[in-house]
């Protein structure tokens, strides 16, 4: 049961992790989103920002997860 939830869960935070890197391409990125002009400057980088956050906070979760699911293996 345990087993199956955190298998779950990665894939959940697998693909908002592919999401957030995604959204951070540096040849769309955001740009388009944001009109690209000096104008949105802010805002912009403020997304960004969070979204720099998110995958670090989603690739952390992402190795814990994998660990909770491999130590029933190692006993």
């Amino acid at each position: 049961m345990l087993d199956s939830i955190l298998t779950f869960l990665q894939i959940i935070v697998s693909v908002l992790l592919v999401a957030c890197v995604l959204l951070q391409a540096p040849e769309g990125g955001l740009s388009p989103v944001f009109g690209g002009g000096g104008e949105m400057y802010r805002s912009k980088r403020n997304v960004e920002k969070f979204l720099i956050g998110a995958t670090i906070v989603l690739a952390i979760l992402l190795v814990v997860l994998s660990l909770l699911q491999l130590l029933p293996q190692l006993k």
